[in-house]
């Protein structure tokens, strides 16, 4: 069976398009010169084909135990674990205050993507322990950071985010955990949660939960929420570990993929109160939250692209190896089936998406550190803009392109692709729930018309089109007739997405439901577009390598952004279509749909 081998020579092309030779010259970064992150990337890649892809099936097969007692995990994961906890990774984006690497998220990321495709069940927990110890740093008291922080970030402690309940999936204005406060300052959580991913299991010596809940007096909807820590193992002053506190798992979910992460439902509370300390201000929940929301909802979409990742891998492998019919152009007989057109045109579609998405979510990383670390305010403003306009472009597309991508790889296997033991069916199943936790599609869409188009009337909209008009105008200024022909094709799609944005500007005025009722089809489309953009980049930069080098990883990736916009760009226009001529027929469907 084909194991997983990191795309290391793609990533770094995709960091230089995304222009990742300027971050080394911020402040604190200086550390990330182009030695060290191949370094990185080369031990990485290491590490998950070696350590982490051997126990992709495993755990798929064996999955998760409960008991009274608690969790189990899968064999050899506590062993992994270790060693990955003893290789410094969980620590390698964390701040250096407490211990972490403090490296820039455009390192992080296709570090984080190796996780994701070599396993993306094992990936969940050094993520979902990142974002809480994010959360805290950004939002705890010193007190606080000082009694969790470290151990999170050495990956001793786990951490997670508790959010949904039984009753309130993502509509968050109906949480009904509930603090009762106390005379020493603490509080007392009682309520029950569930999807609460590494909730419980056997990794680690303790695990910080973050937990939404109500104050007594806390007004009416997510305005009333405040986030709270709560430990699993109660924590002593002098740092040691103390009694276990009033948190329970008391079930694990029986799910379609990624079957070696514990989804879990959180009891707390069941013997006197959970005990917790509020993080921040009271009633601030949400806000404070939306760190390790938004950080997860980055690192869900990268969980896409890895899974479309290992897909392209294991069916590329299997293709070549297939034998199986006859060549249509030469008559020869029983050849591999990589030599028939239309595998030939799934494999590339695989890989072109999916490079795409890749090429979307470095630049994004990268503008995320421009936003942290730059020294002008402008550029800070300017990139922060970026980042959170294409959040939800990062999340929605890339995670649907996850699972067109994964389907094509069974789809290349054929009938062996619906034969468990080929593993090709495993990344579909486990992408499929990429578009669903943290945010579905159709909230991520809604995201991106409500909150970042419509927020600011478009004007970072209109700064992200000028950002593609720059680079439409370098393709016409190449001298190059092949990369003047993506410029033509370019240039008119980003009118289209520029004509699409103004026209549900104006439309969510007057029809917010119309607006919204093709939400999804706008996001598709901007996702597309910007990966005609970022594969535009990538001809360019391709181009100027190829001159001076003439390698020829250099040519075929100016091919395969030719094959991007012959192949996929022209949805575009179908996804741009339906945006101009949205109407009330999605909002009004009670009648059709009877």
């Amino acid at each position: 069976m084909t194991q997983y081998v990191a795309p290391i020579r793609d990533m770094q092309f995709a960091l230089d398009v995304a222009g990742f030779s300027a971050i080394p010259s911020l402040p604190g970064f200086e550390d990330a010169q182009p030695d060290v992150v191949a370094a990185i990337l080369e031990e990485a890649g290491k590490f998950a084909g070696n350590a982490l892809a051997p126990l992709r099936r495993i755990g798929d097969i064996e999955g998760c135990q409960w008991s009274d007692a608690g969790v189990s995990t899968a064999p050899g994961w506590r062993e992994a674990w270790e060693a990955f906890r003893d290789a410094g990774w969980p620590a390698l984006a964390s701040t250096p205050d407490f211990g972490g690497q403090g490296l820039p998220k455009s390192v992080s990321t296709p570090v984080g993507e190796m996780w994701q495709s070599a396993n993306m069940a094992f990936s969940l927990m050094p993520m979902l322990a990142y974002g809480a110890a994010e959360a805290l740093f950004c939002n705890a008291s010193d007190e606080l950071k000082k009694r969790y922080l470290p151990k999170m970030i050495a990956g001793i402690w786990g951490g997670t985010m508790n959010l949904t309940e039984p009753n309130a999936g993502s509509d968050l204005a109906a949480v009904r955990t509930r603090a009762e406060p106390q005379a020493d300052g603490s509080y007392r959580i009682f309520g029950q949660k569930i999807f609460i991913t590494y909730g419980e299991h056997d990794l680690t010596e303790n695990i910080i939960h973050l937990v939404l809940a109500r104050l007594p007096d806390a007004p009416a909807g997510v305005k009333g929420i405040s986030l709270f820590v709560v430990p699993k193992v109660m924590v002593n002053k002098d740092g040691s570990l103390g009694e276990r506190n009033d948190v329970k798992c008391i079930s694990i979910e029986h799910k379609l993929g990624i079957h070696a992460s514990p989804t879990c439902v959180m009891s707390f509370g069941d013997a006197g109160g959970a005990v917790g300390d509020l993080v921040g201000q009271t009633n601030r929940g949400l806000e404070y939250m939306f760190v390790m929301m938004n950080e997860a909802r980055f690192n869900v979409g990268l969980q896409g692209i890895a899974q479309g990742e290992g897909a392209y891998q294991k069916a590329f492998a299997y293709a070549r190896e297939r034998i199986q019919g006859r060549d249509t152009v030469s008559g020869e007989n029983h050849v591999p089936i990589i030599r028939h057109p239309d595998v030939s045109r799934m494999l590339l579609r695989m890989k072109v998406l999916n490079q795409a998405a890749r090429f979307i979510a470095y630049w994004v990383a990268t503008q995320f550190d421009y936003a942290h670390a730059h020294p002008d305010p402008e550029v800070k403003s300017r990139s922060n803009g970026f980042v959170d306009l294409l959040m939800p472009v990062v999340k929605g597309w890339s995670s649907e392109v996850g699972c067109e991508v994964t389907s094509l790889g069974v789809q290349v296997h054929g009938g062996m692709g619906f034969i468990e033991e080929t593993g090709a069916a495993q990344y579909f199943r486990d992408a499929r729930i990429v578009p669903i936790y943290e945010g579905t599609t159709g909230i991520q869409a809604n995201d991106l018309i409500g909150r970042k188009l419509m927020r600011d009337g478009g004007a970072a909209f209109g700064l992200l089109i000028q950002e593609m008009s720059t680079d439409v105008t370098r393709l016409f200024d190449s001298n190059n007739d092949r990369l003047i022909a993506l410029g033509i094709r370019l240039r008119e799609q980003v009118a289209l997405l520029d004509s699409a944005s103004q026209h549900l500007l104006s439309l969510g005025k007057s029809d917010m439901a119309a607006a919204l009722s093709v939400a999804v089809p706008f996001m598709h489309l901007a996702g597309i577009v910007c990966g005609a953009w970022q594969w535009g980049r990538a001809a360019l930069l391709a181009a100027a390598q190829d001159n001076q080098t003439r390698d020829p990883y250099f040519a075929a990736q100016a091919a395969l952004a030719e094959f991007y916009f012959v192949h996929v760009l022209p949805g575009a226009s179908a996804y741009g279509e339906t945006v101009m001529m949205a109407d009330s027929t999605v909002a009004d469907s009670s009648l059709l749909l009877g």
